[in-house]
Parts: C-alpha cells; sequence; structure tokens
C-alpha cells in the first residue's frame, strides 16, 4: 500500500514509486535527486507546519509539506 512522503514519521525510511506533480516541479525535484526507486528519509519536521528536512543519498534538502504530498512512496516495513 503506497503512502505520501509527507506522512513520514522523523527517522523512517521510504522508495519513492510515483511522483504526481506538475512538470515544472517533477523536474525541479528531479534535479535534486528525488526520482522513482530512490530511497527517501525524513530526517526532520519543522514546527507549525513547515518544511520537512530529507535525505536522499547524500543530498540533503528541505521540502514543503505541500510539495511532499505529491511524492508517493513504499511505506516503511
Amino acid at each position: 500500500m503506497a503512502a505520501e512522503l509527507s506522512m513520514l514519521k522523523p527517522g523512517e525510511v521510504g522508495i519513492v514509486i510515483a511522483i504526481h506533480a506538475d512538470e515544472d516541479l517533477y523536474h525541479r525535484l528531479a534535479a535534486l535527486g528525488l526520482r522513482v526507486g530512490k530511497r527517501v528519509e525524513l530526517i526532520r519536521r519543522a514546527s507549525f507546519s513547515g518544511p520537512l528536512h530529507l535525505r536522499i543519498g547524500t543530498t540533503d534538502l528541505m521540502m514543503r509539506g505541500t510539495d511532499a504530498q505529491k511524492v508517493e512512496i513504499n511505506p516503511p516495513a
């Protein structure tokens, strides 16, 4: 069963299975390394619905919660 990237808890890992975003956001995420098949770890959540701190391989990035809702992952086991 798939889940949204925004549903991960700090320390959890998921594998990207789809990105449901417009073309511009899709290409921006791909340039940052967020692609189908990639392992993504949620490092922390900022308070007050702030951005998510993610790690993809050796790259750390911040992502808005609304953008993270567009990324479908296999949830942690």
